[in-house]
């Protein structure tokens, strides 16, 4: 039996803590140790308060050099443990194990002694379930041996065994068989679910139309027979309103073969004469506040007379009854007042460009907005450069704001100077 160090224990001991105390998670990968195994180191290291109490320092009974001799023998005579020991009789099977999976911790291969092995411990019933996993495809060898604490070679003897044992075999291929039957049966369970919920949204129909014939009958007077083409549109629309707290709106519209425009259309002329009363009070209301309540006022009203209606409805009859509140909309202010002299010549003619200053000066009133009150700016633009000649700012686009600035820009002109000012 191999030996683990005291910090081998404590890392595997950490690690099934880790992974929820799953054996399997710890074996896979560490590569050891078994269940019981750690079982038994778990249960030392809560005894001991979280940790393991110092080991002592054990004596190997074999020197290093034997120890090499060994594993030396082991790789040039054909890799046998059998014949190692035959052949040097120092050392048991688990010591030569141990050795070789310490010196040759770098290799794939896992060595197992026979009485650390899971033959003895696994019971037929188990053999049988992990060589079934194997030969379905359902597991690979490793996880087969983590699952059971054994070495993957140890499924394949069994494998070998059992494939020699004709009952053995009867057994598997009935297992796989059963699986197949297992999934038959899957497929027609499934089939007869479908079949199933085919069958309850066919009742489901005929309860629709047995229960839209018997209102039929009930509201309209007709036979159970009736066809549906010979009704109204405003008699399918009355059917459908009677039956529209138990069924989908859709599904009574596919019954009598109706469409939904349609029946809004019959629905909302319904729903004026259930109206009429109310609308009368609604025009009165409207005429006596002299066209100045609007539909939100007109609801107050209504609701302080014990008249309870939506506002989506109020303003639907006023529109419908053309009651709309007239608006007075104040007109912007301009200062154009008409001709009142014959209009001047465009001599300029969109031709802008001047060759000198003071040759041609452009002018008009601009209106600003400021918090407080509107400015008005009357300036005179040169052509030659663009640049102000004069201007002025007032509160009221008048005269006096138009002259002041015209008699600036003449006191800037020197005597042979005679602009043209163009305005539109």
């Amino acid at each position: 039996m191999r030996h683990y160090t005291r910090d081998e224990k404590l890392k595997a001991v950490q690690l099934y803590i880790k992974y929820d105390k799953s054996p399997a998670a710890v074996r896979y990968e560490l590569g050891y140790p078994t269940r019981n195994c750690l079982y038994r180191w778990y249960q030392e290291y809560i005894e001991h308060n979280n940790s393991f109490p110092e080991e002592k320092v054990r004596r190997s009974k074999y020197t290093p050099v034997q120890r090499k001799a060994a594993i030396d023998y082991y790789l040039t005579h054909g890799k046998s443990i059998s014949g190692t020991i035959r052949a040097l009789g120092y050392q048991g099977k688990s010591a030569l194990c141990e050795w070789l999976n310490e010196d040759l911790a770098d290799s794939d291969r896992k060595w197992f002694c026979k009485r650390n092995s899971s033959v003895v411990r696994c019971s037929q019933e188990q053999k049988d379930q992990a060589i079934i996993a194997y030969c379905s495809g359902e597991k690979t060898p490793k996880q087969i041996s983590e699952e059971y604490g054994i070495s993957p070679y140890t499924i394949y003897g069994w494998k070998k065994k059992m494939l020699g044992q004709k009952e053995t075999m009867k057994k598997v291929l009935a297992s796989n068989k059963s699986t197949k039957t297992m999934n038959n049966l899957k497929d027609e369970v499934e089939q007869l679910r479908q079949e199933a919920e085919l069958l309850k949204k066919q009742v489901y129909r005929l309860q629709l139309e047995k229960a839209v014939l018997q209102k039929t009958a009930e509201i309209i007077k007709k036979e159970l027979g009736i066809d549906w083409n010979s009704l109204s549109n405003r008699e399918k629309a009355i059917v459908i309103n009677a039956l529209r707290d138990q069924y989908q709106l859709k599904e009574l519209l596919d019954i009598v073969h109706m469409a939904k425009s349609t029946y809004c259309y019959q629905a909302s002329s319904m729903l004026k004469d259930k109206y009429q009363s109310v609308r009368t009070v609604i025009i009165s209301l409207f005429k006596d506040a002299k066209g100045r309540y609007g539909y939100r006022r007109i609801h107050v009203s209504l609701k302080n007379m014990g008249i309870i209606i939506s506002e989506k409805i109020v303003r639907r009859i006023m529109s419908e009854e053309n009651l709309v509140v007239s608006k007075i909309t104040r007109q912007k202010y301009s200062s154009y007042q008409g001709e009142i002299s014959p209009e001047v010549d465009n001599i300029i003619e969109r031709d802008f460009h001047a060759d000198k200053p003071n040759k041609k000066w452009l002018t008009d009133i601009t209106e600003f907005h400021i918090p407080a009150v509107k400015v008005y700016l009357s300036p005179i633009i040169d052509c030659f450069d663009g640049l102000p000649v004069s201007w002025t700012i007032g509160t009221a686009p008048n005269a006096e704001l138009v002259n002041s600035m015209l008699d600036e820009a003449i006191l800037s002109l020197k005597d042979e100077e005679h602009p043209i000012i163009h305005s539109d």
